[in-house]
């Protein structure tokens, strides 16, 4: 687990995320908020949390992503009063009983708490098998920069709000929401054998997605859907989607 802490102080922090980010920062006052930030062509480019802490905003990313992150959030402040520093604060997160301050994480009830303080680790929860169960992405794996949000799920994850106004790569998202359904996007799938992360899926020898993370027999695929009928393989494992 490596993340990286920032923290995004000053009058209009509040304001300056919400034109950015695909959800809702007002919800801050509720709890943790997921949510991403987009190029202008609506792809993915950083996945986060953001919690309040008094008058200061959390932003939890993954730590590969964050030096880029920051040099985006200081282009798009211009002159507003914000200001985004690396924070000490380390992040503990678990299954278990919530200690004090922890926070409940918004994209599934299954993937426990989150808190943020003095202390860093987890409690030993098998977190891929949760993911892959619940079909949670993971950034850098089943996440990155050719992914579309409304795909990767982001949806039913509460990583979008489709009512709260303007955000880069709003455009593209609420049309792909609004106009089309989904013909690509990731899933669980069965899988007998396994293979290594990124293997090509083939369904009668033509391409048919990409599998990822694999847990207990199931992994996350991301699948064309009018390919993805009957057994398929991806290297010597066998990928089963069941709509």
């Amino acid at each position: 687990m490596t993340r990286a802490i920032l923290e995004i102080t000053g009058s209009e922090a509040q304001d300056f995320l919400q034109g950015l980010v695909t959800n809702d920062v007002k919800a801050l006052d509720k709890g943790l908020v997921y949510t991403a930030i987009l190029t202008p062509q609506g792809k993915y480019l950083a996945d986060f949390f953001l919690c309040r802490q008094g008058e200061t905003i959390l932003l939890d990313v993954d730590k590969d992503l964050a030096p880029n992150l920051v040099q985006r959030l200081n282009m798009y402040k211009l002159r507003a009063d914000v200001q985004i520093t690396e924070s000490d604060l380390k992040l503990r997160r678990g299954t278990g009983p919530a200690p004090e301050g922890a926070l409940p994480d918004p994209r599934h009830p299954d993937m426990g708490w989150r808190l943020y303080g003095v202390e860093d680790g987890d409690d030993g929860t098998d977190w891929e098998t949760i993911r892959v169960a619940h079909c949670i992405p993971e950034t850098g794996v089943e996440l990155g920069p050719d992914s579309f949000i409304l795909e990767a799920g982001f949806g039913r994850l509460n990583g979008v709000d489709f009512r709260k106004g303007c955000y880069v790569g709003q455009e593209v998202t609420a049309r792909m929401k609004h106009k089309t359904e989904l013909r690509k996007g990731l899933v669980t799938v069965e899988v007998e054998g396994s293979a290594p992360v990124g293997t090509d899926i083939l369904a009668d020898g033509k391409p048919a997605g990409t599998l990822f993370t694999q847990s207990d027999g199931r992994g996350i695929a991301y699948l064309r859907f009018d390919r993805a009928k009957g057994p398929m393989q991806a290297g010597e494992a066998t990928v089963i989607y069941t709509p």
